[in-house]
Formats: C-alpha cells, sequence, structure tokens
C-alpha cells in the first residue's frame, strides 16, 4: 500500500511516516516506480510504535525497543536487557505523575484562596 493509504488507515500523517522511515522505524519496499509500498508487517510495527509513543516512550526509546519484539500480536515479550529500560520509563512517569499533582495542589491552592475571598 502506498503512503497516502497507510496514513488514511492509520491516522499517522504522511510527513511522520516519511520520519518514521527515515529514523528506521519503518522499512517499506519501493515499487519499480520508487514509490513506497508498505505491507502488513510495517502496519504492524506501526500499531506498535503509536502504543509505545502513548506509554510515553521518545523514539529512541522505541527504537531500542521494536527489534526485540516478537511474533505478530500487540503484546510485548522483550528481550531481557530491556527490561531496565522498562523500568526507568516507569520511574519517568511516575516522576511526572508527582510533578503533576503537585501543579494541581497548587492551582487547587490558588481556587481555595478565591473561594474563601
Amino acid at each position: 500500500m502506498k503512503i497516502g493509504e497507510l496514513s488514511k488507515i492509520s491516522g499517522v500523517s504522511v510527513r511522520m511516516l516519511r520520519y518514521y522511515e527515515e529514523q528506521g522505524l519503518l522499512q517499506p519496499s519501493r515499487t519499480a516506480a520508487g514509490y513506497r509500498d508498505f505491507n502488513q508487517q510495517e502496519i504492524r510495527t506501526l500499531e506498535r510504535i503509536k502504543l509505545l509513543s502513548a506509554a510515553g516512550m521518545n523514539l529512541n526509546t522505541i527504537l531500542e525497543f521494536l527489534p526485540c519484539v516478537r511474533g505478530n500480536a500487540l503484546v510485548f515479550e522483550p528481550c531481557d536487557e530491556l527490561i531496565e529500560l522498562l523500568h526507568a520509563q516507569i520511574k519517568q512517569v511516575d516522576k511526572k505523575a508527582a510533578e503533576l499533582a503537585a501543579s494541581r495542589r497548587v492551582l487547587m491552592g490558588f481556587l481555595d484562596e478565591i473561594d474563601g475571598s
């Protein structure tokens, strides 16, 4: 399938798909005319990229993680060496959650002051 069709199916912009290819995340074949030709493997890879991105991973981390995914399902069975990477990602998410909770407390304090005046 051509890049425009993949973009419509996936909801990922053509520009982002090209960027993913440039970064080595997607590896479509090329037609005789030079057009990108995406197959089911690239669609599965793109689904994994979206899932990992939604989990807060940046592209560098995703690049490390993707080669260790086994099988065709969206279920991840990471290589042993990437378990530490997952723990680090969880720590980052926990830190962000704590920062957001602190921001919320400050904002609620402002509201309490306004409501109390």
